[in-house]
């Protein structure tokens, strides 16, 4: 393990195993989090939520709580008129289909905010809240996105239909009946991909302040610049009258993207009351109200030779939207069509998709948005074809892989792939695995009728990492006591941003990382950035600080050869001296260092600095395969755990500890999905999962060691050579213990289970299966 000091004079620090600089901070109690921002005179909201899934909205009556004592001012919707419903920020969804801020006339999920109540202590306004009475007058409710597709219940009857975004059929063209074509076997399946609660440990928060002309709102968010410009654009402000602080983030996972009502409405109460007012959610808020992730029926069918070669596959693709369409509630569907058919070579494919509305909470971003859900269909349509053809699904799944030959390649659907050894990544986690001996040791158990039952799944994965292949600000800055400063327009909020951009920045200038800061997430100090999401970091933000370093070492070095009257050819930085240092070639002892040139900085300013902005040539494909190795109790249906072999590659690692961080999270929330968590209503849009005790959110007591292989396909998208990782490890370890818990039923007859495979529909599956004959 490298140290953070010791590093400077060992060769490039890139590619080590790093200790995160950021953590000292954080476990001495020392982050900075939106929640315990002290701020003199703020107000409290607390907002009172909708307990009908679709109901008309009456009468409310706010007196008694207007009375309570404690209580500033409370609004509904007719207080608000300046703050029109929203219409969906994504220009493909339905129009019609506009989300007010506080429910005006009619509610549409359980936890849709009604009345904002502004106290001067949170306590004060729950006591208020509790003093509303609202009047509802119930509405049919339409929970099953299937049902929703009748459009027999409308969410919206203004917008006649419940789907609020229409992708068609990409891929191969022509009638269905053509796409399959001379192939031997075809399976068909409609499989379920679960609803999940984002649950970061950091609840949503924010705080605003008026000035009387400029707004400043700190905000829980993934990307500064795109929560001032969210906010501004609501408001009715400029970008230049909103400053957005966004401060350490306790964990996001994609649902922090943006900004959502409640937020945007404490900016205009701050406006408003022309005082300081904070919000901050409650769990139970949280599992209600923020959006969730995943919740995709899709329908397959896969078709190919009895030999194993695949020769076409349908997708369609329908997205629960809930309530309302947000941006990547309406979008999943999108990506899951984009990344149709993984890493397979199949000549002809056909994928479409739809998002629909429900009475149920708003669908967002979560760990992959969309592109795990593409996943998760293709694998499980290998294994049900291999099953059929009485095939191992590590034979189909080679004949069919793309090689590395195949690469730049472009999918039917449209995908650009950049480069990658599929083959290679599934037989390194069959070689980790000892795929031989594991249905050696399946074959015995089964042979002696054992109650454990062994289960082998595999899956191979590709995904799509900074999506839009949008670019990133970066800027480097010595000061006159040799320290550093990066300005970086992503936010961390758990990565090691911090370690990552030190590293890169102390590789290049010889300055040690201990003296490296970064500065994020404020867009006063920050002036331009895309945020963080999409695994987009390191490749587009990383790149953009490399590029300033590389710049700024350029512009040092003209410094220098002015302090050291000497060619500019002949100077030179060594980074072998600690801090760094610049000299004429052949003379050592005769330098300057980095300090010296930013004290004798001819502006005056004190210090050196230089800017980037990085734009990609396009998107970065991540690749790799899982192997997952499971127990099952015929006799109970429990299902463990017992192995989880990795391969995940995403081009050249920079620091292999932080690497293996992402994955470790990644895999965890992958296995949680096939496993443990759901959010589930009932058929009256009642949550039945809102709290952590009705929720299985998974813990480490429920994972087994993590078995991880590195491998690494350097990407020609930009000069690290970098994709991302943050998604990853949910992409391929959703299928392959999906695949597991089957494999290991699939003798007694079980073709199909669901997710998640919890002990009830494990052993509900067993329990339907005919008694053995004789």
């Amino acid at each position: 393990m490298v140290s953070t000091s010791d590093h400077e004079t060992h060769g490039s620090i890139l590619g080590t195993r790093v200790l995160r600089i950021e953590d000292p901070r954080f476990i001495t109690g020392q982050g900075s989090y939106i929640a315990g921002l002290r701020l003199d005179g703020a107000a409290h909201v607390v907002y009172v939520r909708s307990t009908m899934a679709h109901a008309r909205v009456s009468a409310i009556d706010v007196r008694a709580a207007a009375a309570a004592p404690g209580v500033v001012a409370v609004y509904t919707a007719a207080d608000i008129t300046d703050l029109p419903p929203a219409p969906p920020t994504v220009g493909f969804a339905n129009a019609a289909m506009k989300r007010p801020f506080l429910a005006s006339g009619v509610v549409r999920f359980v936890g849709e905010p009604v009345v904002a109540i502004v106290a001067e202590t949170y306590a004060q306004g729950l006591d208020a809240a509790d003093l509303v009475i609202v009047d509802y007058d119930a509405l049919p409710v339409v929970v099953d996105v299937g049902d929703a597709a009748r459009d027999e219940v409308l969410l919206f009857p203004e917008a006649g239909t419940n789907v609020a975004a229409d992708f068609p059929a990409t891929g191969t063209q022509g009638p269905v009946d053509d796409l399959f074509e001379g192939c031997e076997i075809v399976v068909e399946a409609r499989m379920i991909n679960n609803r999940m609660a984002v649950a970061p440990i950091e609840l949503r928060a924010c705080v605003a302040v008026w000035d009387g002309t400029r707004l400043t709102q700190w905000s829980c968010s993934q990307g500064a610049h795109n929560a001032r410009n969210g906010i501004a654009a609501r408001l009715g402000l400029t970008p230049e009258q909103v400053r957005v602080i966004t401060p350490d983030v306790g964990g996001s996972f994609g649902g922090k993207q943006g900004t959502y009502a409640e937020e945007i409405l404490v900016g205009w109460l701050a406006i408003r009351l022309g005082r300081p007012v904070r919000w901050t959610e409650s769990r139970s808020e949280h599992m209600q109200a923020f959006v969730h992730g995943r919740g995709q029926v899709q329908h397959a069918k896969l078709g190919g030779t009895r030999a194993g070669r695949l020769l076409a596959y349908q997708l369609h693709a329908v997205q629960d939207c809930g309530a309302y369409p947000s941006s990547f509630g309406a979008l999943m569907p999108m990506f899951t069509r984009l990344m149709a058919s993984g890493c397979y070579d199949i000549a002809r494919i056909s994928a479409s998709g739809q998002a629909i509305l429900t009475n149920t909470s708003p669908m967002g971003a979560f760990r992959g948005a969309g592109r795990p859900e593409a996943t998760a269909a293709i694998e499980r349509m290998v294994d049900l074809f291999a099953a059929e053809a009485g095939l191992d699904p590590v034979d189909v799944r080679r004949r069919n892989l793309l090689k590395p030959d195949d690469f730049p390649y472009t999918t039917p659907t449209g995908a650009s792939y950049d480069c990658g050894a599929y083959e290679a990544a599934l037989d390194s986690a069959l070689d980790a695995a000892g795929y031989a001996e594991l249905r050696a040791e399946q074959a015995r158990r089964r042979a002696s009728n054992a109650t454990k039952l062994l289960g082998i799944g595999l899956a191979s994965y590709v995904e799509i990492t900074n999506p839009m292949a949008g670019g990133e600000f970066g800027a480097v800055a010595v000061h006159a006591d040799g320290t550093a400063t990066i300005r970086t327009g992503v936010s961390p909020h758990g990565q090691g941003h911090a370690t990552a951009f030190a590293m890169i920045v102390s590789d290049a200038t010889g300055i040690p990382m201990g003296s490296i800061d970064l500065v994020y997430g404020d867009t006063d100090t920050v002036p331009r950035g895309g945020g963080t999401g999409g695994s987009r970091s390191l490749q587009a933000g990383g790149t953009a600080v490399s590029a300033a370093t590389i710049a700024l070492v350029e512009l040092a070095r003209q410094r220098a050869a002015e302090v050291l009257e000497a060619n500019l050819d002949d100077v030179v930085l060594d980074s072998s001296v600690v801090g760094g240092a610049f000299h004429v070639v052949g003379t050592p002892t005769v330098n300057v260092s980095w300090a010296a040139l930013a004290s004798s900085d001819a502006s005056g300013d004190g210090y050196l600095e230089a800017e980037a902005d990085f734009k990609p040539d396009g998107a970065t494909f991540p690749f790799g395969a899982h192997v997952a190795v499971v127990e099952v109790d015929r006799e109970t249906g429990e299902v463990e755990l017992i192995r989880l072999v990795a391969v995940d590659d995403a081009g050249r690692i920079l620091n292999p500890l932080l690497l293996e961080g992402q994955i470790h999270g990644g895999l965890a929330s992958g296995v949680a999905q096939a496993l443990y968590e759901e959010i589930r209503f009932d058929t009256d849009g009642n949550p039945l999962t809102s709290s952590f005790a009705d929720y299985s959110i998974i813990s480490a007591a429920e994972l087994p060691s993590f078995e991880l292989v590195e491998m690494e396909t350097p990407t020609p998208m930009n000069p690290l050579g970098a994709k991302g990782i943050g998604e990853s490890g949910s992409v391929g370890s959703t299928p392959a213990v999906q695949n597991a818990v089957i494999d290991a039923l699939a003798h007694l007859g079980i073709r199909h289970l669901d997710l998640p495979l919890t002990p009830q529909r494990v052993w509900t599956a067993l329990a339907a299966l005919p008694p053995p004959a004789g």
